[in-house]
């Protein structure tokens, strides 16, 4: 089974930066999409950004398009999340996801999921 291992949350006043990062067990390019999600308290869980396996095709959910930047390092075999601009409502756990199936960010697609970092903007 893939493990998923995120890294990089915390503390950040609004306006800052934070890069996520997330180390995979495993060569994730087999898998069709891999992304990053996040849910805050009382909400449901949201896609924030997806980059295909197949081609390195990204996407970004309209809350986060322009501040948020999803790469990867093959090599590594790790998944970032660079968060510029950071406002409150940003606050949640952010957790990174392989889809063996889709490329899409619809968590019901993700079934190898890590245990999630905290990130928390507030002056």
């Amino acid at each position: 089974q893939l493990q998923l291992v995120e890294s990089g949350g915390g503390l950040v006043q609004p306006g800052g930066s934070l890069r996520l990062s997330c180390a995979a067990s495993a060569f994730t390019l087999n898998f069709h999409g891999i992304g990053w999600f996040r849910q805050a308290p009382g909400k449901e869980c949201e896609g924030v950004a997806c980059i295909s396996g197949n081609d390195g095709d990204t996407y970004s959910a309209d809350s986060v398009k322009g501040r948020f930047t999803i790469s990867r390092d093959n090599a590594k075999r790790t998944l970032y999340l660079q968060m510029n601009s950071l406002k409150p409502e940003d606050t949640a756990v952010y957790y990174c996801a392989a889809s063996r199936n889709a490329y899409t960010t619809d968590p019901k697609e993700y079934l190898d999921w890590g245990q999630g970092t905290q990130v928390t903007v507030s002056s």
